[in-house]
């Protein structure tokens, strides 16, 4: 294993954890905004794990549809003339006058992937792909703490090798991890759904049964794709609710995405916060879009007339035993309203059961001890986004995510990304100019 060590002549003013649309949206706001006055730009580099810049590439389902406005894109919301916006990027690959023809609010995944991929590419120089960041230690000086050290280790062809990268700034956009219940373990024939293509494209044989678990947007995804993908097999959607519940996008019930709100949200004694969210969860949290609902209940309806069942909906159901095999996967399920059991023999289990913040303190790991945390393990953060610290430290740690408790529904979705990282790309330019001053 090789180790590099930082150099005097290495400090950067931001070190990005993670490369997703939040930190890509930084890397425009920094590049846009630069450092104030006539002072050198801020200089930056972010890390990611992947090999290269995907944005749910196990998602990327033809057909599927962005939930939110183009024009919540990486920087619209923050600065309409940026040359980084959506309509930028259809001008520039030639498709406006056909996009506007088609008027479409709501573009297709494939094609904001796409969106993503493009404006990425400005910025392949500022990013160490391959990249896994294990671990963020502060440097001390004279009792203080004005730089961190962030260690990375890089797979590659000789093996695997460890660099520190000392910096003034951390921002963690790391995303969301997968999540699978208890008892769920992963492999050939048990997914999740982040990685559904993926598992699909690898399957040796036409499967003849396949269970999906979940009752949200990527559960209804999964099984509308599967059901289409594979003519011949049965697809057995499994939820504890009677049905899937369509998602509240009425414009006043949106407004709770819109980045005043944010402030409205931090403002807020944690008695409203929790109202506030109580109120609006089925805004995002396992809700599935109106025409997706009509379209699989379409679906199982013309099944019945023409008398050929393939879409088989287990609805008060529960998974109650899970057993994977060489051949296939034993589902028992169970009725939550009779308790009655049926046993099926499946090829895959697709879990659609959401997604997790990445536990923030394990991931910097040194620095963890400096940060203060509510009683539920979760930062305290300003509003700016930066976590509050303890003792006589300089730098700064800031949050993309994990922060809903703090800062609302908008913590970590695309809808508040362009201002987040507006905010957080000032607070980080503030302080950079301050420092240089008082050199």
């Amino acid at each position: 294993m090789n180790v590099s060590e930082p150099g005097s002549d290495q400090v950067v003013d931001v070190v990005g954890i993670g490369f997703g649309p939040s930190n890509l949206a930084l890397a425009v706001a920094l590049g846009e905004g630069g450092r104030k006055a006539s002072e050198k730009p801020v200089t930056s580099v972010f890390f990611e794990r992947k090999e290269r810049f995907t944005w749910h590439g196990g998602m990327l389902i033809d057909g599927a549809t962005m939930q939110i406005s183009f024009l919540k894109d990486l920087v619209t919301l923050r600065d309409p003339r940026s040359p980084y916006t959506f309509l930028h990027y259809l001008h520039q690959v030639g498709r406006l006058p056909d996009f506007i023809n088609h008027k479409l609010l709501f573009p297709s995944r494939i094609e904001f992937h796409d969106y993503l991929c493009w404006v990425a590419e400005s910025f392949d120089h500022q990013v160490r792909y391959g990249a896994d960041v294990v671990d963020v230690r502060p440097v001390h000086s004279d009792g203080a703490v004005n730089h961190l050290d962030v260690v990375v280790r890089h797979e590659g062809p000789e093996g695997e090798r460890i660099s520190v990268q000392r910096t003034r700034n951390v921002v963690v956009g790391t995303g969301l991890e997968a999540h699978m219940p208890a008892g769920a373990a992963p492999g050939d024939r048990v997914w999740h759904t982040s990685e559904l293509l993926h598992k699909v494209a690898a399957l040796k044989e036409e499967p003849r049964r396949i269970v999906v678990v979940g009752a949200g947007q990527s559960a209804a995804e999964a099984t509308e794709y599967l059901h289409r993908r594979f003519e011949a097999a049965e697809i057995c959607p499994v939820f504890t609710r009677y049905g899937y519940s369509p998602a509240d996008d009425s414009p006043f019930a949106n407004r709770i995405f819109d980045p005043l709100a944010v402030d409205d949200y931090y403002a807020a004694t944690p008695e409203v916060k929790r109202m506030l969210l109580g109120y609006h969860r089925n805004t995002n949290y396992s809700v599935v879009d109106a025409e997706l609902i009509d379209e699989l209940y379409r679906r199982v309806y013309q099944e019945k007339v023409q008398g050929r069942h393939r879409l088989k909906v287990f609805n008060a159901s529960r998974l109650a035993e899970v057993k994977a095999g060489a051949e296939g996967v034993q589902v028992t399920v169970e009725s939550v309203i009779s308790r009655c059991r049926t046993v099926l023999d499946a090829d895959c289990v697709v879990y659609a059961t959401g997604y997790r913040p990445t536990d923030v303190r394990r991931l910097i790991g040194g620095m963890a001890g400096l940060c203060k945390a509510d009683e539920m393990g979760r930062l305290h953060a300003d509003r700016d986004y930066r976590v509050v610290t303890e003792g006589d430290v300089h730098c700064g740690i800031y949050l993309q995510g994990a922060t809903e408790h703090s800062h609302g529904i908008s913590s970590s979705l695309l809808s508040n990304t362009a201002v987040r990282a507006g905010e957080i790309a000032d607070s980080i330019v503030a302080g950079v100019v301050g420092a240089t001053a008082s050199e």
